[in-house]
């Protein structure tokens, strides 16, 4: 086990790799702003490009097409406030955003109201597209943003994305962004190859540290002004002076899990699978969100009929297992979410949703520490509800 803990939570935030804790704190000791043009400003100044290069080629973006940001939140309130541009079409006036997307999406935009369209998604956790592509037709002659999800913080299904940008190319004026947070670093995203115009990134999720993120830009778009305003850095794309020690772990943790994409999904894809085995054969009656869609190799999403999650988490807590009940992002509170609820999943079910996400430190003895504990809390349910386990 990696310690005396299994954490299982890396979908809420993913421990910094050794490696990359070296190159923050190498970072930390330079002494130069990466604006300045003498010899310390210059070596802050190559850091940061190589870092950009490094980020660039994880997701199949241009080095130019990198924005660095504080974070996920911030590039994509930034890409989805109506700054998105491409060359010789007018600006977006209508937001069309997937009905399971994390709340920078779907709370983070600056668009009316009545300029904003939520596109359902099947029971699987996919988007709709016949529903996609009415919307789109509906608003023939507008500029139209899309903003869909690479895969799903909770449940982990992965969108189609080849097609939702078919679609957008169909409608002629539609931009296309998708939110790869949680993607990056666990599956292939290539921004070039499936045609977005623009895609988000936020460091912790693959092993870097709080705080840094990125949008990436295909080259015949841009951003019309910058979220945040003031000196000219990132292009003037995004102002303030660079967060240089985050960039460079950004950089680097992007570095390592590209190198390691394929053999780190196939492994962990391993482990997830013969954990939902298990946990389907401790619990017949439990459900699996999203198992009908394809999915990231390190989430599975489960609820056990009658079982709480507060009580589960809990439970699993004490015996010095971490999991998660869904988002982190509702910080310290265990509510019904909006995506099973966006997935036609009951009141009931949904309030009894744990969510397992591993990553680049998990071992086969963490995912036997959590059905040891998973199997305990299963069978004191079964056992009140006079039942054998």
């Amino acid at each position: 086990m990696t310690g005396s803990r299994a954490y299982l939570d890396h979908n809420a935030t993913t421990p910094v790799r050794p490696d990359v804790a070296e190159a923050v704190a190498r970072a930390l000791m330079l002494p130069g702003n990466p604006s300045s043009v003498h010899a310390e400003g210059r070596a802050a100044r190559a850091l940061l490009e190589a870092a950009r290069e490094q980020v660039a080629a994880l997701v199949g973006a241009e080095p130019a097409g990198i924005v660095f940001t504080s974070g996920g939140t911030e590039a994509a309130n930034t890409v989805i406030s109506g700054a998105l541009r491409r060359r010789g079409v007018p600006e977006p006036t209508r937001l069309l955003i997937g009905a399971t997307e994390h709340p920078c999406v779907s709370a983070g935009h600056r668009f009316p109201a009545e300029a904003v369209e939520t596109v359902p998604v099947a029971p699987s956790g996919l988007i709709d597209l016949a529903a996609l592509e009415a919307r789109l037709a509906a608003h023939a002659g507008e500029t139209v943003l899309i903003s869909v999800h690479a895969a799903n913080n909770e449940t982990g299904v992965v969108q189609p994305l080849a097609d939702v940008v078919a679609l957008a190319r169909r409608h002629g004026r539609a931009l296309v962004h998708s939110d790869a947070v949680q993607a990056a670093g666990k599956i292939a995203i290539d921004l070039g190859a499936l045609g977005l115009d623009a895609l988000t990134l936020s460091g912790h999720k693959f092993g870097a540290p709080k705080g840094v993120g990125a949008i990436a830009l295909a080259d015949h778009v841009g951003l019309d002004a910058a979220f945040v305003r003031g000196g000219g850095q990132e292009g003037r794309r995004r102002c303030g002076t660079e967060n240089l020690p985050g960039i460079v772990g950004m950089g680097r943790a992007a570095e390592i899990a590209g190198t390691a994409l394929a053999s780190e999904a196939e492994r962990l894809g391993r482990l997830r699978d013969g954990m939902e085995a298990a946990v389907l054969s401790r619990a017949p009656d439990a459900v699996v969100f999203g198992a009908g869609a394809p999915r990231l190799p390190n989430t599975l999403s489960v609820a056990v009929p009658g079982l709480e999650a507060a009580t589960a988490l809990m439970a699993l807590d004490l015996a010095s297992v971490a999991v998660s009940s869904g988002s982190a992002c509702a910080s310290g509170k265990v509510a019904r979410s909006p995506v099973l609820a966006a997935m036609g999943v009951s009141p009931a079910l949904a309030a009894g949703a744990l969510r397992v996400s591993l990553g680049w430190n998990t071992v086969e003895s963490d995912g036997a520490r959590f059905l040891e504990a998973f199997e305990r809390a299963v069978s004191s349910l079964y056992k009140r509800q006079g039942r054998a386990a």
